[in-house]
Parts: structure tokens; sequence; C-alpha cells
């Protein structure tokens, strides 16, 4: 019997890729990604950032602020004025972020009329075992109505 060789990614760092996973998990979770492809361009107070991610909600902002800002990749900078004034920033770890998330953002934006057909083709015929299934429960019953005539 042949054993099978790992391939991919988690091979070149199976003592840490526990920790790897966390961390791509948040660095491409959506939020995160529009997060800081939206400071790149610079610091934003949370009100221009919430009107810069159309769709996010206050909770969920907040939420990827604190884990970005926790993981070292933005800073918040709170100035002591009336109202007060609070400031996002990506720190240089965030921005050696920048290039990957615009570079997803871009995908995203140059296939998602493919995507959106796949995905509509996909409801019409199934996919993988669904469709397989289909396959089977369409063949009895085509059997059954042969049989019943």
């Amino acid at each position: 019997m042949t054993s099978s060789q790992i391939s991919g990614p988690c091979q070149a760092w199976p003592e840490d890729s526990a920790f790897i996973r966390e961390v791509l998990d948040r660095i491409g979770d959506k939020w995160t990604v529009l997060t800081i492809g939206t400071l790149s361009t610079g610091p934003l107070r949370y009100s221009d950032l919430r009107a810069s991610i159309p769709g996010i909600s206050q909770r969920m902002l907040t939420q990827t602020l604190k884990h970005l800002e926790r993981d070292g990749l933005i800073t918040r900078t709170s100035y002591p004025e009336v109202p007060p004034r609070v400031e996002y920033d990506l720190t240089d770890l965030g921005r050696s972020l920048v290039n990957a998330v615009t570079a997803m953002a871009g995908w995203a934006a140059t296939h998602h009329s493919e995507i959106a057909r796949n995905r509509a083709a996909s409801e019409q015929t199934g996919v993988g075992r669904a469709k397989a299934a289909g396959s089977v429960r369409q063949q009895a019953e085509v059997s059954a109505a042969l049989t019943n005539r």
C-alpha cells in the first residue's frame, strides 16, 4: 500500500498549521478584506469607515476593528476633543496586506458575473451529490413510469 503525500501549503508549516489557519481565517474574512482595503487610503473615523463599507453592521465593524487591532493590523487613536474623535489606520503590518486584499477584491469584481452564472446554472442542474441523487431519482421515476405501462 502506498502512503499518500500531503500537498498544498499546509505541508510547509505542519507545526504551526492551526495558528496559521486562524490567521488566514481572520485576514480572509470579507469584512477584514473590505476594512483593510478601505483604510489603505489613509486613516478614517469610525463613521466614515462604516459609510465606506456597504452592508456592514455597527456590531460587525466594531468586532472586525477590535480583532484587527488585537492582531496589530490597525491602530486606534483617540483624540481628547469634544465631541471625542477616534481614527483607525493601518500599521506597517496591515499595509503589508493591502496588495493581497486588493487583488482578492479585484478578482471578485472581475469574476462576479461568471460566478453568478455558475450559481444560477447550479441551481438549475444541481451539483455534486445533490445532482447525482437527482439523477438516481429521475432514473427511478422513468423506470417506474415504464413499468406501469
